[in-house]
């Protein structure tokens, strides 16, 4: 009996299925080597991930600003009625009360003179800063101009769906009607092909990728050669990012593999087909690397929603996962996932959370953000500067000032008041 149970232990510890099973052959499963593997396994960058998920919350309390200020009646809105406009403006895990407690900055509760009720309305500090924010799109007319002729200059056949310039606007620094005061406007340039089709009629265009710009310092500065920097990209991995073995050889290979760049235009449909077979999906996929970072480039905060560039993938010909391809390159770009949206940096244009060549609009935003992230720090101070920066505005002689029982109105004259007090006590 103790010699059957030693061959069954055996032949269990043999065969797991049994003996009869050991000609069965097993079959282990690959990895999968996907985008949202690729999503779950990658470098963090924590800076990043903290502005971009400043960056959304902005984004929230402008497109609420937006609803607020196309009412008929006025850009306010009652704070019960709060929580319904904010599900419009996609703010859906934040009560009004939370709205209203959070950015003291930003909201501002009144009763309403006539129905007297509570309502809320945006700070005039804030106001202000949207206004400067559409002064500074104004001034950049030109600047502009040239945006969308690069955008038309990357298209297959000249031609770009308005809709998808239009999710970017803000992006881009374009005006809320850009397809007037910039396209319609400037009808030597562009052409409307149809409602929502926008194409170049100018001849041949030349324009040069900002990318060459940092190859030929690398070629100059560190004196190396055109064989390494004619195709390469700047690479910057986030701190923790770990290198395995053939990694740097691969890297290596891939700078120096060429690629048709952005501007460039195929001759004929042979060559385009060339391109996506000839040395295999690796130059098409560079190719459209170089596409996305080209129009990183042109955005002001040289970041962007990983959805709105997939509206670009048949206008610009980059036929591929976009959000694969980002990850699949992490020292160029890196994927933010903070809320519900996903959002793209151009690694090289940040240090740290900060850009690193800032321009009017980034400094405006910043403004927003430093705003909006005060929270309730210092705001009964910042009120009274306000109320007092509107009383200069008005040209009050009332003066005030400070004292234990808080804020009080006095005239120029009042401090004898307390000493004739004092006399006839």
């Amino acid at each position: 009996m103790r010699f059957l149970n030693k061959i069954t232990h055996a032949s269990h510890s043999l065969f797991p299925g049994g003996p009869f099973t050991a000609s069965i052959q097993i079959r282990f499963k690959k990895p999968a080597n996907t985008a949202q593997t690729r999503l779950e396994t990658r470098t963090l960058d924590s800076k990043l991930d903290r502005l971009a998920s400043h960056h959304r919350r902005l984004l929230l309390i402008l497109g609420l600003y937006d609803v607020v200020a196309a009412k008929k009646r006025g850009p306010y809105v009652s704070v019960n009625l709060l929580s319904r406009w904010a599900l419009h403006a996609g703010f859906d895990t934040l009560t009004a009360g939370e709205i209203l407690r959070k950015y003291p900055h930003v909201f501002k509760v009144f009763t309403h003179p006539v129905r007297r009720n509570a309502c809320c309305t945006f700070t005039s500090k804030f106001v202000e800063l949207l206004k400067l924010e559409d002064e500074v799109f104004i001034t950049m007319e030109d600047a502009n101009v040239i945006k969308i002729r690069k955008i038309l200059a990357m298209s297959e056949n000249g031609r770009v769906h308005i809709h998808a310039i239009r999710l970017m606007r803000r992006e881009l620094g374009l005006p809320e009607n850009f397809r007037d005061s910039i396209i319609r406007k400037r009808s030597e340039v562009f052409r409307m092909v149809d409602l929502e089709v926008v194409e170049l009629i100018e001849g041949a265009v030349s324009f040069t990728a900002e990318v060459e710009k940092w190859r030929e310092r690398e070629y100059r500065e560190k004196w190396l050669s055109e064989f390494e920097t004619k195709y390469a990209f700047p690479i910057s991995f986030p701190t923790g990012f770990k290198i395995v073995a053939g990694f740097k050889e691969k890297l290596k290979n891939w700078q120096r593999l060429s690629y048709l760049k952005p501007y460039e235009k195929t001759e004929s449909v042979r060559v385009r087909v060339r391109v996506r077979t000839c040395g295999g999906v690796e130059r098409y996929e560079k190719r459209a690397v170089g596409i996305i970072h080209e129009l990183l480039t042109l955005t002001e905060e040289k970041m962007m929603d990983v959805e709105r560039l997939a509206h670009f993938r048949k206008d610009l010909g980059i036929m591929v996962n976009v959000r694969e391809l980002l990850l699949k390159h992490p020292g160029i770009f890196y994927v933010a996932t903070k809320g519900k949206s996903q959002i793209v940096f151009l690694r090289e244009a940040y240090k740290g959370d900060c850009l690193v060549e800032a321009n009017a609009v980034y400094g405006v935003r910043r403004r927003m953000l430093e705003l909006m992230l005060l929270g309730c720090g210092n705001t009964t101070k910042r009120k009274d500067e306000d109320e007092d920066r509107e009383a200069e505005g008005r040209g009050d002689d009332e003066v005030f000032h400070q004292n234990q029982n808080g804020r009080t109105p006095v005239k120029d004259g009042d401090f004898v008041i307390p000493i004739l007090q004092n006399y006839f006590k």
